[in-house]
């Protein structure tokens, strides 16, 4: 049994044993190695060692990945690793130990002092339930493995996608929660390998199915052509758009929308219908995967990419991105996670400089080794998922597996990647803070609160009015008369436009001197009772928004125009008729009585 090394933490020498049993090596020999290479001026000495270890063991493990998935041994290797990488020295390891201390102790003070506070009844996903009290993993360990093994995370979005799958468990990555993410990703892979390809349609060599719907086992696919609606089977791949409608016995001929062409020219709307009973999750998913596969293609065309090895790589990419979004969609089930913290180039294409990025990116591509056990395209290989195809089959770039993973020249595409993250991070701190602003505007937000106070004003004004003993000021009234002229004077002046003026001025001057009194309390009744309608008003608009005010205005008023309205209207009608009738013939029946004990006396 080999001697556990001092200057590194535990679980970094149990990385290193785990790196040199998997290579039928030892220890020692593996640091010799190390050694020969590492210098100085490099610093880091027990992370560089870590690095340089866990490169040398993926290149073998990645060999029979399907296999170590399937048994769990790759998720806790790759974990491993990452913690150790978190704390490769026994500096870090006591130093971290004593913060966990602090912590557990500040924990159990505040569970005393408030042992029922902030307990949720529900989780709204399956990631809060993966949680231990193991040691977790953070962001940059988690980018780290995504650099070694890309079916974990890609390093172009790795940030974002550890953001979404961490952010219910407090930016912090368990290792049930890994493994789970895992095997949810194997199973993708599975379950797309056993879908049937396309009626009528021949694949090419690298064509990947990535998404099926409307098949007995999922939800349906419905397409509009013309006045007519066709169900029928959906399928996405690296290439094209397959729709196949549904016959008696069997699916029809595919149509074929290749995503691989320039679309610019197309205009042709195509209408597929994703039915769902409260949102539009499957129809954005399946835009945002659409849109992906297209970004993907206008990718290799701008840049031309020309090798078929450098093309079946950023295929790969792209597959295993989406993979990963399938993924976490299981883990994420109530709030689905949003599509591009997972992909490529849909997030560089929001992103603040990512066509920066991009350029980055198709440099890299040249001194990506297609052939290496734990490239993109390798790892799909490895798991059978897709048909063999000849850039995979290509043995002259095929390494053996005994270099870094990770080159030198991938520093400036990391660096352009962290500058992209920073500045995409003040955008998004100042469109919050102008939503904010936007959200207490006026017009949203203080309409119910400026009634309200305008209605609180005129109570208080006519309080004031009330104490201030205006009625009795002003006492009388003076109305002048119309004019002294005689009937046929008045004819010949336009009698009938006179008329009707002084008929309007009258009421007019009426509705005023009924405003006048209330205001004023002349008619102390009224007011006491407009008063508490306005107070009950402002009460009602304060406490309630106003946009729920109008809703139930609008639908009163469509329930009173509806059918059933018309119908209670006129039940009520018949109603009021029934007892005006019988009203009236009581009446009837009391007169005649009257009268004939009238006549009787």
């Amino acid at each position: 049994m080999e001697t556990k090394k001092k200057h590194l933490s535990t679980i970094a020498n149990d990385v290193v044993r785990q790196c040199a049993k998997n290579l039928d090596n030892t220890v020692d020999s593996f640091i010799e190695e190390f050694e020969r290479e590492w210098k100085p001026e490099m610093g880091g000495y027990s992370r560089k060692l870590v690095e340089f270890c866990c490169s040398k063991a993926l290149a073998v493990v990645c060999r029979t990945l399907d296999e170590k998935i399937s048994d769990g041994s790759f998720s806790r290797f790759t974990f491993d690793m990452m913690l150790a990488w978190e704390l490769p020295s026994s500096a870090d390891e006591e130093s971290y130990t004593e913060c966990v201390a602090k912590e557990a102790e500040e924990k159990k003070i505040s569970r005393v002092t408030s042992i029922h506070d902030d307990i949720p009844l529900f989780y709204s996903d399956l990631m809060p339930l993966l949680v231990d009290e193991e040691p977790s993993a953070g962001e940059d360990a988690f980018v780290w493995l995504g650099t070694l093994v890309p079916l974990v995370v890609d390093m172009v979005n790795g940030r974002f996608t550890f953001d979404t799958l961490t952010a219910p468990t407090g930016n912090r990555l368990h290792f049930p929660a890994y493994d789970k993410y895992l095997k949810e990703i194997h199973k993708c892979i599975k379950h797309l390998q056993k879908q049937d390809t396309p009626s009528g349609i021949e694949f090419v060599d690298d064509e990947f199915i990535l998404h099926v719907e409307g098949t007995a086992s999922s939800q349906r696919v419905v397409r509009h052509i013309g006045g007519t609606s066709w169900p029928g089977r959906l399928t996405l791949t690296n290439y094209a758009l397959y729709f196949e409608a549904s016959g008696v016995m069997s699916y029809e001929d595919s149509l074929k929308l290749d995503l691989s062409k320039d679309m610019e020219q197309n205009v042709k709307p195509v209408a597929t219908e994703f039915p769902e009973m409260t949102s539009s999750t499957r129809r954005d998913h399946w835009l945002a995967l659409v849109k992906e596969i297209i970004l993907l293609h206008q990718f290799l065309s701008k840049f031309n990419v020309e090798s078929p090895l450098e093309a079946w790589e950023m295929h790969a990419r792209t597959i295993l991105g989406i993979l990963r979004l399938h993924a976490a969609r299981e883990l994420l089930r109530i709030s689905p996670p949003e599509p591009k913290s997972f992909f490529i180039f849909a997030l560089l294409d929001e992103l603040p400089k990512g066509d920066f990025v991009l350029e980055k990116l198709a440099a890299s591509l040249k001194e990506v080794t297609s052939g290496h056990p734990c490239s993109a395209s390798s790892i799909l290989r490895n798991l059978n998922a897709p048909p063999p195809c000849v850039p995979c089959l290509e043995q002259q770039k095929i390494s053996d597996g005994n270099e870094i993973v990770q080159p030198e020249n991938l520093a400036s595409l990391e660096s352009a990647i962290n500058q992209t993250r920073e500045i995409a991070k003040e955008v998004g701190m100042a469109k919050a803070t102008a939503e904010g602003l936007k959200e207490e505007g006026i017009s949203e937000k203080w309409v119910g609160l400026a009634i309200s106070a305008l209605l609180l004003w005129m109570v208080a004004k006519m309080l004031r009015a009330r104490r201030n003993r205006i009625p009795e000021k002003y006492n009388k009234i003076v109305i002048r008369t119309g004019s002294d002229q005689t009937t046929m004077e008045s004819i010949v002046s336009a009698q009938q436009g006179l008329k009707s003026i002084h008929e309007t001025m009258q009421q007019t001057n009426i509705a005023i001197l009924k405003i006048w009194s209330i205001l004023v309390s002349k008619a102390p009744k009224h007011t006491n009772t407009v008063m508490t309608v306005m107070t009950c008003s402002a009460i009602v608009l304060l406490l309630i928004p106003f946009k729920f005010i109008l809703m139930s205005f609008s639908l009163y008023g469509f329930v009173m125009t509806s059918k059933l309205g018309k119908y209670m209207q006129s039940e009520q009608g018949n109603r009021h008729k029934r007892m005006h009738i019988c009203l009236h013939a009581q009446r009837l029946v009391l007169t005649e009585w009257l009268l004939l004990a009238r006549a009787v006396i």
